[in-house]
């Protein structure tokens, strides 16, 4: 069994997480989270250290998405 630890976002994140993956393959909040990193982790690991520049992209588009403020 894998062990985990807890991430906290803001209520009002979450709140809008839910509704944004509704009628989508995301059965929660976690799972999104889940997914997100480990395509960032995914991408790190294939192209090597991101650059600034990347880090910003992936922030930007989570930003778009509505994920981060």
């Amino acid at each position: 069994m894998a062990d985990y630890t807890t991430v906290s976002i803001p209520k009002d994140l979450a709140d809008r997480v839910e509704e944004t993956i509704e009628g989508t393959s995301f059965s929660s909040t976690s799972d999104l989270v889940r997914f997100l990193l480990r395509s960032i982790v995914i991408k790190h690991e294939e192209e090597g250290e991101l650059t600034e520049a990347e880090f910003q992209d992936i922030a930007d588009q989570l930003r778009d998405l509505g994920y981060l403020e």
